[in-house]
């Protein structure tokens, strides 16, 4: 179902069970502001999902309503998590969705982390 980026926040979309420990998730980091967990459906070896603690739709949402904190702090936990992670020496792939043209699943601003393997088109055909 596609999904509109500037709709009202659905507080039982999965990503806000996952934040309220109704769903499990295997986590990898978390802190005041970010959660990060592997996907249930991996595209890549390594898939790691960051989503912010705060009721955002999408990466619109977030660049509009977020504090400069909460901003900061996020794009700061996706670097963390890549680092721990060790993606960052051999490359990997940072994607975030947002509408129905960028197939956004879940209404809930989330950066998806791939690794573990080469990627070569970044748009595929």
């Amino acid at each position: 179902m596609p999904i509109d980026p500037t709709a009202a926040y659905d507080d039982g979309n999965v990503f806000a069970r996952i934040l309220r420990g109704e769903l499990p998730c295997r986590k990898v980091y978390e802190d005041a502001h970010a959660l990060a967990f592997h996907d249930i459906n991996p595209q890549a070896p390594v898939h790691i999902l960051v989503i912010p603690k705060g009721r955002y739709v999408s990466w619109d949402d977030f660049s509009a309503k977020a504090s400069d904190e909460e901003i900061a702090h996020f794009i700061r936990a996706v670097g963390a998590v890549a680092r721990q992670e060790g993606l960052v020496e051999p490359g990997y792939r940072m994607l975030a969705n947002v509408g129905q043209h960028g197939h956004q699943e879940v209404p809930h601003l989330h950066v998806h982390l791939f690794g573990g393997r080469q990627f070569y088109a970044m748009v595929p055909e």
